[in-house]
């Protein structure tokens, strides 16, 4: 069975474009995010790539509304962020969580606090969990879940929403080939069905596989902003340049 369309491929945004403007996080100090600039809008999926400790969660995690930045603002479809919108943006963790329950309770759970019915949990579950290639699993504790399947199920469960736009931190991180492949082919079908998707990524050949454009961050700031094939044929900043050639950025 197809999945559903997501709202903004059928015409109505409640999170696009999402925009921040002059975000700034400081802690001890010292600024984590210095003064972003970014818009995300229309469709295809944006990494936000660059080298460990450079802000790529804290900036995902602002821009989802789930942390408030010291200065300047997030706005969805042009207004603040406001707990009614959202069930339009979902969001998976590093590390998932779960809860203490099946695989297919999981994904229920999710539909069920998005305001739809039991019957639809039902029917948006079971067509997750086939999506995932989980269904033989939806009877499993999600807890004793393998890593990869635990992975697959997070993204599972956010995707049964049918959100506009989907946030995604390092969701391959420390998984084997076969798992990230898994994993990678569920990002591309949610991207064809039309959900917009945000990755987080320090790993430089799955941002070239997977993105449409990068932002690049180094040092709590955007120094780079553009589509894929400009970004790794003529990356515009020293930083973008080192890290391609696989130094720490200065």
């Amino acid at each position: 069975m197809a999945r559903p369309t997501p709202t903004a491929a059928r015409g109505k945004q409640v999170i696009l474009p999402l925009v921040g403007e002059g975000i700034v996080v400081a802690r001890g100090g010292r600024k984590l995010l210095d003064d972003i600039d970014v818009e995300i809008d229309g469709h295809g999926l944006t990494t936000i790539l660059g080298p460990n400790g450079a802000g790529k969660t804290l900036l995902l995690r602002v821009l989802a509304g789930l942390l408030t930045a010291d200065r300047g603002r997030v706005l969805w479809a042009g207004r603040r962020p406001d707990r009614t919108r959202f069930p339009h943006l979902g969001f998976v963790f590093q590390r998932p969580i779960l809860l203490r329950r099946s695989a297919r309770a999981n994904v229920r759970y999710a539909v069920r606090a998005a305001g739809r019915s039991r019957a639809e949990s039902r029917r948006r579950a079971a067509r997750a969990l086939a999506e995932a290639g989980l269904d033989h699993l939806s009877d499993a504790p999600a807890r004793v879940l393998s890593g990869g399947e635990q992975r697959r199920l997070a993204i599972a469960r956010a995707l049964a929403v049918e959100p506009e736009v989907l946030f995604l931190d390092e969701p391959c991180a420390n998984l084997d080939p076969a798992s990230m492949a898994a994993v990678e082919g569920m990002i591309e079908q949610a991207r064809t069905h039309g959900t917009r998707i945000v990755l987080v990524s320090h790993d430089i050949a799955q941002a070239r596989r997977l993105s449409d454009e990068i932002a690049f961050l180094h040092r709590g700031r955007i120094v780079e902003h553009g589509t894929v094939h400009s970004f790794f044929t003529a990356p515009q900043s020293a930083a973008a340049e080192a890290f391609l050639a696989g130094r720490i950025p200065l």
